[in-house]
């Protein structure tokens, strides 16, 4: 009988960036929420081993940096520090030391954060020119499996639609429903380590208190924890849909700019993900509501109060995997939705400068030719960028929907 993966072991997806990020940049930036197992890939790449490990939740090391944050960059020739994002002054001492090295030696500094450092105020400007930035997202099914990678998109994208059944069904993986991988989520720890769900809602119930009470308190005071917390839960009771936030606002009692700036926070700490519109004209896209999502599945379901998974969450399953193939891509691809103003929608649009993919997903174990109207309409509208779509479902079978449309299970191609 084949022995589990232990998690700390499990290999990640981006791995490669952050080794590609290492021999091109003197800062590689890993960002990613908390618990998705930064620290973890920080120490198993060998091109870090043996390299000094500092992290800013050890008191004693904040206390420094905040009085005197030379003295911290300069303890190595190289060093990683981890949760910076809880001291701005280390930053500005990085910046220095970079600046004075000519040679701009490649990786001298790895820096870790639980905090979307591009949206914090004056740190982007601080890091301009010498950062790489690498995203972790929590793990994919297939990462969760022991394989170091996201789904299928890069090869979909690379073939054309004709051979798209014949490539997905030699693909190799276990059946999985997408219910118990929604229960799962993609932390590390209760993913792959904790037995039952009440484990795990004992470990989310912590993790939620530390994000609060700790993480919250990092990026910018949020002077009413209690709001904050039902605007977690609408949040998650609401993945997959449109984003109104008067709307959101009004239904759990907080006033529309508070609605906006928790929301930002939620987002800087990759906890909320807002999904942007596809439009040609990239304009429209700014102007256009965002679908909401979160970043975890099983979070999502405790903040939310919900015991069973609803189709939303397979839908941000299939959307976690795309973020985690889409951030290691050396040229990044866009992830979107589609919707008319006549309200037909796609739920995600993957759009490269050579192609486009629109993809559908039905929690449904069995679907038929009206699932696909959505795809089949983007597809009239852009004949000249998509030669085909995908429909992913919750069934085992692969088959052709329409003449453009290809049906397969989920976990066939995530």
């Amino acid at each position: 009988m084949r022995k589990p993966v232990v998690a700390s072991f499990l290999p990640r997806a981006a791995a490669a960036s952050m080794e590609r990020a290492l021999r091109t940049s003197p800062v590689v930036v890993l960002l990613g929420a908390r618990q998705t197992g930064k620290t973890t890939l920080v120490r198993s790449l060998p091109q870090l081993a043996g390299r000094p490990y500092l992290t800013l939740d050890d008191f004693d090391l904040r206390a420094q940096a905040d009085a005197d944050p030379e003295s911290v960059v300069r303890r190595a020739p190289t060093l990683v520090l981890d949760e910076v994002q809880r001291s701005r002054d280390l930053l500005i001492a990085v910046k220095r030391l970079v600046d004075e090295d000519a040679a701009r030696a490649p990786g001298r500094f790895v820096l870790t954060g639980s905090a979307n450092l591009l949206m914090l105020e004056r740190v982007s400007e601080t890091l301009a020119g010498r950062a790489a930035y690498v995203t972790l997202w929590p793990f994919t099914r297939r990462e969760r499996l022991g394989v170091g990678r996201a789904g299928m998109w890069s090869e979909l994208l690379a073939a054309p639609f004709g051979r798209w059944r014949d490539l997905l069904a030699a693909a190799a993986g276990p059946e999985e429903d997408w219910r118990t991988a929604a229960r799962l989520g993609g932390m590390p720890v209760p993913a792959h380590d904790l037995p039952d769900n009440e484990a795990r809602s004992l470990w989310f119930s912590g993790y939620v208190q530390t994000y609060l009470e700790r993480d919250l308190q990092t990026l910018r005071a949020v002077e009413n924890l209690p709001d904050f917390r039902r605007l977690m839960r609408a949040a998650c009771l609401r993945i997959g849909g449109m984003l109104n936030q008067t709307e959101t606002g009004r239904d759990v009692g907080i006033a529309q700019p508070q609605v906006h700036r928790f929301l930002n926070l939620m987002e800087a700490s990759y906890q909320a993900i807002r999904l942007p519109a596809f439009s040609v004209n990239r304009t429209r896209r700014l102007i256009k509501a965002p679908k909401l999502y979160w970043s975890d599945t099983a979070l999502a379901l405790y903040l939310a109060g919900e015991t069973e998974p609803r189709g939303a969450h397979l839908e941000n399953l299939v959307l976690m995997d795309l973020l985690a193939w889409r951030d290691v891509q050396p040229r990044r691809p866009e992830v979107l939705y589609w919707r008319t103003a006549g309200g037909t929608e796609v739920d995600f649009v993957i759009e490269t400068p050579q192609r486009v993919l629109p993809i559908e997903v039905k929690a449904a174990a069995r679907v038929g030719p009206s699932d696909a109207t959505g795809l089949e309409s983007f597809l009239d509208e852009y004949p000249d960028l998509a030669d085909g779509a995908l429909l992913l479902h919750g069934g085992t079978e692969i088959f052709p929907l329409t003449r453009r449309v290809l049906a397969s299970p989920w976990w066939k191609v995530c």
